[in-house]
């Protein structure tokens, strides 16, 4: 598309949750459109995407036409567009995502991602590296890879949450025992400080027990960290990053969390292969919104065969 053309360009990033969707349209000569909205009760698909659907047009209605749109997904997505697993939202599983997409988005270009990897993105971009891995803690452990300025692998997401860290540990939520995220996200740190302390604690609790050095949070919180830690290291010594970014809105939400995940990681290094500088996310929560931004701005000038074009 020539320049001339793509300056006018409408941008939609859909950034879908397990509780909510943030929308964000962009173009030039046009102000910034941002919304989100709560899915409705009942986590019914037919209803998800009515109202999905119904955001969408009232977005067009007030802002005018979308051209490209760059979706970033939670849900584990098959090649042919239909929704494998999705833990946030289990009644997703089965839904033709794909064609969906081409029904709301009928007269745009779209493309859809794994939310850990457009997060990726994003934060690589934005820190200027061409080479990044992104961990994500929260309700559980996304991630992704970039190298050379581009995800990788490319054809499926980089699943980082999953990785195994301890193959004597917890059960998952995918159903297997060990990965980085049933030890380091945020239920699983919780879970552990509970067990410690001998009652539930709430995020709040975690935060206050951390600032006033209990050790029920402390241990707990270390747990993460090293698994952290040691996922770091172990794609360092595959990948050889620049730096490691990790976000979320629960290593987000506890200080001198992410500086404790590099301390450790540093302090595995072997001669001649540091592991790489560990940051925190500087995107926040906005992470995978800002990724989702890049797809749709990736479309206009490229090919992805994520791409699922709309019915016109």
């Amino acid at each position: 598309m020539p320049a001339a053309q793509t300056a006018s360009v409408g941008l939609l990033a859909v950034d879908v949750g397990g509780t909510k969707v943030a929308l964000r349209a962009e173009a030039s000569g046009r102000p910034t459109f941002d919304r989100t909205f709560r899915w409705p009760p009942g986590a019914d698909p037919a209803a998800d995407l009515a109202m999905l659907d119904a955001e969408v047009a009232a977005l067009r209605a007030a802002w005018g036409p979308v051209h490209t749109v760059g979706i970033a997904m939670p849900a584990t997505i098959e090649a042919t567009g239909t929704v494998l697993t999705w833990p946030g939202r289990p009644s997703w599983v089965g839904l033709d995502f794909a064609g969906a997409c081409r029904r709301i988005f009928p007269d745009s270009r779209t493309a859809y991602a794994d939310d850990g990897d457009l997060a990726a993105l994003a934060e690589a971009r934005h820190a200027g590296h061409d080479d990044v891995v992104y961990l994500g803690v929260g309700t559980g452990v996304g991630g992704g890879v970039v190298l050379g300025q581009r995800l990788v692998p490319g054809h499926t997401s980089a699943e980082i949450g999953h990785m195994v860290v301890d193959l004597d540990g917890a059960r998952c939520d995918c159903g297997r025992t060990g990965c980085l995220q049933s030890v380091a996200s945020g239920p699983a740190t919780l879970r552990r400080a509970s067990l410690a302390r001998g009652r539930d604690v709430s995020f709040d609790d975690l935060q206050a027990g951390l600032r006033d050095g209990r050790p029920w949070a402390v241990e707990a919180i270390h747990a993460s960290c090293a698994a952290l830690a040691a996922t770091v290291v172990s794609l360092s010594e595959l990948l050889d990053p620049a730096v490691a970014i990790v976000g979320g809105g629960f290593a987000d939400g506890l200080p001198g969390f992410v500086p404790l995940v590099g301390h450790t990681a540093r302090l595995t290094a072997r001669r001649g292969r540091p592991p790489p500088v560990v940051r925190a996310a500087a995107l926040g929560g906005l992470s995978s919104l800002h990724g989702a931004v890049a797809l749709a701005r990736d479309l206009v000038t490229t090919s992805t065969h994520l791409v699922v074009e709309g019915s016109r």
